[in-house]
């Protein structure tokens, strides 16, 4: 079941600004945020559902008529629902707050359900609002919370945090090996790797330098039996770190297609789509270059695969052990690179499903 991306949205303050009386009880106080409808356009563009949650001290009583409320209220939705906006929910709790109700911001009566379920994604959720109880609201829950202001506007909001650059890091200790892993898909390109293998920290150098990614990699492995499980769990860790980084894969490439190498031809092609595949063929002349054994090569991008779920077709006809290494691994990277790009005016998923996995 995927998790559920969910921003939780304040109303005044918020989406439209709030009067100084603090109470939008007439249609001429109504006055949207600056940028709020690209923003949310663009929030739910990028997979975000879009929850109100808002306080309104009293409604329904008389100091706070419920047809005062309904009439701003309704325009504001009909404006926002004109432009594409949608909210899949309107949580609205009507207390004071001498009443200490568990259904009041920022306790989190208004959002139990969503916490319970299991199926909110808790890593890229948030709360935005205008007041220290959106805030303390997001920290009871557990998630991202963002305060309006003069400094973090709604577009500062959606630049830098929904269409923030794509990294993750991943970690994996075993009796065997110790692997730490932080790639960057975006901004950084960093390239930093030490596995005690000469020739194995070349090719990995390659596979992020060619598929266009940052790559800081270290392990320490049990060198003195084999290279296997060096190799081997270091494919695991960068396959789950990469498909970590690319989150919901929203507006990448997914696929990439050849690449030669003086006599050596490398064909390589790519779907990072999900479905975990590997079909590699080439014959080596010789059973090492450097100190790596090309044994572990297959074994290497069958692993990556599956840990990235991709599908893999790997080719290499040559002569020389070198060039056929050098060129499937930088083969794969010419492949990654337009798989991994993501499309900055767009956040369609590559796929008819509705999900990639």
């Amino acid at each position: 079941m995927s998790k559920r991306k969910i921003l939780f949205v304040d109303r005044d303050g918020t989406l439209i600004e709030e009067p100084a009386d603090e109470q939008i009880d007439r249609l001429d106080k109504l006055k949207l945020v600056p940028g709020v409808i690209p923003a949310l356009l663009a929030a739910q563009q990028a997979g975000f559902e879009l929850v109100m949650v808002t306080n309104q001290d009293g409604l329904g009583t008389d100091s706070f008529p419920q047809e005062d409320f309904d009439a701003p209220h309704n325009l504001m939705m009909q404006i926002l629902e004109s432009q594409g906006v949608r909210f899949s929910a309107v949580h609205i709790d009507d207390s004071f707050p001498a009443d200490k109700s568990p259904m009041r911001k920022p306790e989190i009566g208004m959002v139990l359900d969503y916490l319970k379920s299991g199926t909110l994604d808790l890593d890229r959720s948030a709360v935005i609002g205008d007041r220290e109880t959106d805030l303390q609201l997001a920290q009871n829950m557990g998630i991202k919370g963002y305060l309006l202001s003069d400094s973090c506007t709604w577009e500062t909001i959606i630049s830098q945090w929904i269409h923030a650059d794509r990294t993750a890091t991943r970690s994996r200790t075993t009796q065997e090996t110790d692997i730490r892993c932080t790639v960057h898909l975006d901004g950084n390109k960093t390239r930093t790797i030490a596995t005690g293998i000469g020739f194995f920290d070349h090719m990995l150098d390659q596979l992020a330098k060619h598929g266009g990614f940052g790559l800081e990699l270290t392990c320490e492995g049990d060198l003195e039996i084999d290279q296997h499980h060096t190799v081997e769990d270091t494919a695991i860790v960068l396959g789950q770190t990469l498909r970590e980084a690319l989150g919901d894969k929203r507006g990448i490439g997914r696929y990439g297609f050849v690449l030669p190498m003086d006599e050596t031809l490398a064909q390589v092609a790519i779907d990072i789509g999900g479905r975990a595949w590997c079909e590699f063929d080439a014959d080596f002349p010789r059973d090492y270059v450097g100190e790596l054994d090309v044994e572990m090569v297959p074994h290497f991008f069958r692993s990556f695969a599956d840990a990235l779920g991709a599908t893999l077709h790997v080719s290499a006809a040559g002569l020389n052990t070198h060039h056929m290494v050098e060129g499937i691994f930088k083969g794969v990277a010419k492949a990654l690179q337009p798989a991994l790009q993501r499309d900055a005016n767009s956040s369609d998923l590559p796929s008819t499903k509705g999900l990639l996995a």
